[in-house]
């Protein structure tokens, strides 16, 4: 730029350029924003060095070179050009938006584009497009939408996305008239080998599972991570019960053919069940129960084997049907319960909360394990009435301990992941609190790595909503899950609660010990709680103790009680340790 002085120029010129100067002056100050001009014929007049970094091109070469000949896609480039035209002659100036264009070396770059002209009223117009780079913004988003679709630990699609998956190829089928198998798959005796070998271990497990799998099957088919070490595979096109069979024993002898981890050789066993579309179910829940009923069937003949769905096993439908009624009434009739379980503070033997603990008995007034009821809620959704009867349940009872030695005390309730996809489910918790007057910090709730781990956006925009609001937010049953430690600093939680199983493995397993020893240490250098499950003995409390764990929950210090038992407790359990 050349020196500019009063003396050389009119008043109104050396405005005019001095103006044009600073405008320069400025468009090169910004390192991140890349600004291009182009005068009426759209060659290049301006091209600042945040240009050269995001397209590649340097200054040199895109000097009097047209706009669609260096940035502008092919099917883009009419576009382009006519919207320049409609500026210039028509005053119809362009929108800024999210667009991609074109690099040096032909990738698409996302850039979210504005456009200025200047000297419009002289006819000699100029444009500038100021572009600011979206590529970190467009990797997050996908790094997300990864997150929600696909399982960390083995890349296969996961669970939402396989039902997703399933109910569009079944419109098809039905469209077209076509067949479709739905394949559950259950690997035998994992939970044996991750006790005994431990979860890393079973997570490299898991990998090479789904890599021999994923490789004997067709390009058609689609192999998906159900949970834990369940899959599910989906088969559009088959020639018949024999092409199944076929296409199966072709995974049972690639698991059969042992796995070398850590240098030594595993075999894997799984159990297969089948139902076909239409002859098993028209829809995706049908299918669904159908296959893993006929998987469980697999299982009783003797494992490793593959069955096909059939009207004998109906007999496991009808016991889940059974329990879903009991549920029913159960939650009609007042026969579900809540007992409280303290959580102690390790430092000074007080009891800081409670977890809240479903119980629910049957006509009989006999109990009913959770293990039996939970997960025929969650499958048949009486988990959504359910948890709404907990929370108002926990709420109420909150409000009674008001004015007593349980008036500070904070209950956490167990949070299934299909509420989670409620969409109001923070605004309907914070309305609960409110209609007992409740302090948001009065709740916590609790849940499963997997289960925040595989939320999408909206899902955890509900818990930091709730977190911003004061509710206690813990991942319970943490590392027994797939999840990478690296997510926790992302996620909206306050406390991590260690799985029973590492403490009982850590008094005999250096290896668990330490495990759990990184758990607590970055759970702490990410500023949460650590609470470890399942303490019983006297050995495992001074162990977590000298770990430094801050609260602990288990038999050692009270079984789950009801909440009229809770005031004696306080009373005679709660000193200083």
């Amino acid at each position: 730029m050349s020196h500019l002085s009063p003396k050389t120029t009119n008043p109104l010129q050396f405005a005019v350029m001095r103006s044009e100067q600073k405008f320069y002056e400025l468009i090169e100050s910004l390192p991140m924003v890349a600004v291009q001009g182009y005068n009426k014929k759209r060659q290049v007049i301006y091209w600042n060095e945040a240009s050269r970094r995001l397209y590649g091109y340097t200054r040199e070469e895109a000097q009097g070179k047209l706009l669609e000949d260096l940035i502008i896609p092919d099917f883009m480039r009419q576009d382009v050009i006519r919207a320049h035209f409609n500026w210039v002659d028509k005053g119809i100036s362009i929108p800024a938006e999210e667009i991609e264009l074109q690099h040096k070396d032909g990738h698409l770059v996302p850039v979210y584009s504005s456009h200025v002209m200047i000297k419009q009223e002289s006819g000699d117009c100029e444009m500038f497009c100021i572009d600011i780079s979206l590529q970190e913004q467009k990797k997050a988003r996908e790094a997300l939408r990864k997150m929600a679709s696909f399982d960390d630990l083995t890349q296969l699609p996961n669970r939402r996305m396989m039902e997703a998956e399933l109910a569009s190829r079944l419109a098809e089928c039905r469209r077209f008239k076509r067949e479709l198998a739905v394949v559950f798959i259950d690997l035998d005796n994992f939970k044996l080998i991750n006790d005994t070998l431990g979860h890393h271990f079973g997570d490299q497990l898991l990998k090479a599972v789904a890599e021999a799998m994923r490789a004997e099957i067709r390009d058609c088919d689609l192999l998906t991570r159900f949970g834990g070490d369940e899959f599910v595979l989906l088969l559009p096109e088959f020639d018949g019960v024999e092409g199944i069979h076929e296409l199966l024993q072709r995974l049972i002898n690639a698991l059969e053919g042992g796995f070398e981890l850590d240098g030594d050789c595993y075999q894997v066993t799984a159990s297969f069940g089948v139902s076909l579309f239409p002859e098993d179910g028209t829809n995706v829940t049908e299918l669904m129960g159908n296959a893993d009923a006929a998987m469980y069937q697999a299982k009783e003949k003797g494992k490793n084997s593959v069955c096909f769905y059939t009207s004998d096993i109906n007999d496991r439908l009808v016991a889940y049907q059974g329990i879903t009624a009991m549920l029913r009434r159960a939650i009609a009739n007042d026969q579900l319960h809540l007992h409280y379980q303290p959580q102690i503070d390790l430092m000074s033997g007080t009891m800081q909360s409670c977890e809240a603990l479903l119980r629910c008995f049957n006509d009989q007034a006999e109990p009913v394990s959770p293990a039996v009821f939970i997960p025929v809620a969650e499958k048949s959704g009486l988990i959504n009435r359910i948890g709404d009867w907990v929370l108002e349940a926990a709420c109420k009872q909150l409000k009674a301990w008001q004015g007593t030695s349980l008036a500070n005390t904070r209950v956490d309730i167990n949070l299934s992941g299909r509420q989670l996809i409620n969409p109001h489910l923070a605004d309907h918790i914070l309305k609960t609190l409110d209609d007992y007057d409740l302090k948001p910090n009065q709740l916590g709730l609790e849940l499963t790595e997997n289960e925040v781990i595989g939320g999408d956006e909206v899902q955890i925009g509900q818990l930091e909503k709730l977190k911003q609001s004061g509710v206690h937010i813990s991942i319970d049953d943490f590392g027994t899950g797939y999840s990478s430690l690296v997510y926790l600093r992302r996620l909206p939680v306050c406390s991590l609660k260690i799985d029973r199983g590492f403490l009982h493995h850590a008094m005999e397993n250096d290896g668990d010990m330490a495990i759990m020893q990184a758990m607590i240490t970055v759970g702490h250098q990410l500023g949460l709680s650590v609470v470890v499950e399942g303490v019983e003995t006297d050995e495992q409390h001074q162990l977590v103790k000298n770990l430094g764990c801050d609260l602990a929950q288990g038999f050692l210090y009270a079984r789950p009680m009801p909440a009229n038992k809770m005031p004696a407790y306080i009373q005679t359990h709660c000193t200083d340790s």
